[in-house]
Formats: C-alpha cells, structure tokens, sequence
C-alpha cells in the first residue's frame, strides 16, 4: 500500500491509546485486567485490531511510485527553478500551479489523545500529503499549521502537465484521507479527520517569483492574485473535496464530468465566483473538482467492484489499454459510433456520429 507507512504508524499510536484507556477504565472500576473474562479479553482485542481494508494498494512505498529520492532532495521553500533569485533583488515572472491542503479535524483529537499523540498523528498526516505532492513533481513552499503549501510547474514542464501533476497529488491524498484515516479512527468516537484543497493556475504575466522579507527573515515565493486564491478556494471546498479555478478547468482541457459549480447539501449554487473586478470585467469562477471520478479515469488506476482503487501495474496497465482499443474497435464496427467534444468515441448520440470509410485500392 503506497500509504502503508503513514497508516501502520497511526494505527499503532491509536491502539496504544486504546489499549491505555481500557486500563485505566479497569483501574478506575477497582478490577483486574487479569480477573477479565475470556470473552471480555477477545472483545478487547477486537477493539484494537484494525481492518486492512485500505485499497490505495500498489505492493510498493509511495517514494517508489515516480521518484525514489524525492524526499533526500527536497528543500522547503527553495524552487529549483527559482532560489537564485533568494536574496537578491531580483523578480521574475513565470507561471505555476498553486496548491493548499488544509487538513482539519485534528482539535477533535484533543478529546481523547494526549498531546505527544496529537503531535505524532497531524505530523503523520501532513507528512503523507508532502511525500504525495513531492512524489508527483510538487515543491513544498511552506507548512502553515497542519496544512502544507505547494507549487507545482516550473520551467521544464508544460503548463497542463504541470497542472495534471498537481490534480494527481491532490486526488491521491484526498483518497487516503477519507478512506484510510476514516478506516484507523472507525469506532474511536472522534470525528473524522478530513482535508480541504484549493488549486488554481497563474500564466506567465499574472505570477511573478521575489524574495518577500528581510535578511534572513525572508521567503522566497509568488506573488499572484491565483496563488492568494487557492488558499480562499479550500474554504469553499466540501469536506474531502477539492476547489479549483477557471484556469485550472480551461488547462486540463477533460471531460466537463469532472466539473461541477461549487454547492451546497441541498445543490444549490453557493459561491460561483471566487473574485470580481466589476470595474475590469472579471468574473473568476471556481468549480468544485470530482476527484474520484477523475482517479479512476487514469490509465494507471484501477477500481474493484466494491469502489476501491488501486494501482495498475505495467502489464496491467498495457492489458487495460488494449481492452480499451478492442472495446472501441468493435463499437465502430457496429455502425453506433459518436465522437464528443473531447475527441472520446462511445455511443453517446449527443457527438457527431461516425461515417463508415471505404478504401478501394487499385
């Protein structure tokens, strides 16, 4: 499992603490945990023992996915394509994609940890969201509480797979935090730990890359009105949701499926610009992102029949493509073919529907 590390760590640090206030509880009822009945001691045991029904599964570490030594070169708040112009003067303008994770619920761990236990859990958890962003091509800006900071694109990456990367990451975390931590605190009566994401895009002239600060009270970073938006974004997001901008959507140029205007419970549009400038004509509009519609549709995700993902590996991933091709083959063969917007053949009779071809040879 490529959060296994992360998990097993949380598991164990929340078994103890169960396993510790079963203890005092029997201290404080005047009994022995010795004097306890068999059937007591099994129900006990069950209480701890964790199912492993975390699907995110790929037989490997999650720094073995794409980069193996991603995390020994990593560097906070130091972009590689940016940090000679730390201390300097010196501005450049560049594009980037703007990410902010925020990771809430953790005051509700006050309720039945102590704080050594909060401190390892929230920093377990916003460690698996830097490993994600850095394993995916993301730099890590800055840590803001139990939140993290990320930019992903630079100057040797093109602007949608910049902005892919980031989408990826941000998935893949959210994946693991409403069905892997959902998994760990099951039966804990503590509140769901839950993550909020903002992303959007800033183009060359809108991003402009200084040294903000004083001698060594100083912080590389952007200055953009998209990076200050990815941060307002997360708070309109769903709990395990993920808000991004206009651009963000016009970049990843998909299928509108994984678009919708961000709503409430009862699916009434609730915020549908993020910012306007009346006097300039700017209505910015975010879209709330359907995240797991969008991991299941990559060509290295793979879904069970009970809704878990998992990752494909190379045969299967070639395997899947090919059953692909053969799918679209046959569904051309039969004469009930239509291309969409997107350039996807199925049988969607609102594309334009596929003309036979006859070739004859001399």
């Amino acid at each position: 499992m490529i959060y296994s590390t992360y998990t097993d760590r949380i598991k164990n640090i929340v078994s103890q603490n169960q396993q510790r206030q079963i203890i005092n509880k029997a201290n404080k009822d005047g009994s022995d945990l010795a004097d306890i009945s068999n059937n007591r001691k099994q129900q006990i045991l069950e209480q701890i023992n964790f199912s492993n029904k975390i699907q995110l599964n790929a037989g490997q570490p999650l720094s073995n996915i794409l980069h193996p030594t991603v995390l020994q070169n990593a560097n906070i708040g130091q972009h590689n394509d940016f940090k000679h112009l730390k201390g300097t003067d010196q501005t450049e303008m560049h594009y980037i994609v703007s990410v902010f994770i925020d990771i809430a619920g953790s005051t509700n761990l006050h309720r039945g940890y102590d704080l050594e236990e909060i401190f390892q859990i929230t920093n377990t958890i916003q460690s698996a969201a830097i490993h994600t962003c850095l394993s995916v091509g993301g730099q890590i800006q800055r840590l803001q509480g139990d939140g993290v900071f990320a930019y992903f694109g630079g100057k040797n990456i093109t602007k949608k797979a910049a902005t892919e990367q980031a989408l990826i990451a941000c998935s893949m975390f959210t994946y693991f935090v409403k069905n892997d931590l959902k998994e760990v605190f099951l039966g804990d009566e503590i509140e769901d730990i839950k993550t909020r994401i903002g992303i959007d895009f800033g183009d060359d002239n809108e991003v402009m890359w200084a040294t903000f600060g004083l001698m060594n009270v100083s912080e590389l970073t952007t200055l953009s009105l998209h990076t200050s938006l990815a941060s307002k974004m997360q708070a309109h997001a769903n709990e395990n949701g993920i808000v991004v901008g206009q651009n963000i959507k016009d970049l990843l140029q998909s299928d509108e499926d994984f678009f919708d205007l961000v709503r409430n419970a009862a699916g009434e549009v609730t915020k549908r610009y993020i910012y306007e400038d009346k006097k300039k004509g700017i209505h910015y509009t975010q879209y709330r992102f359907e995240w797991y519609r969008y991991l299941k549709s990559l060509p290295f995700i793979g879904c069970d029949r009970d809704g878990n993902l998992f990752l494909l590996t190379k045969d299967m991933q070639n395997e899947v493509r090919l059953n692909n091709l053969r799918k679209t083959a046959s569904l051309i063969n039969s004469g009930n073919a239509y291309t969409n917007t997107s350039g996807s053949i199925s049988e969607d009779v609102t594309g334009i529907k596929n003309q036979p071809h006859r070739f004859h040879y001399e």
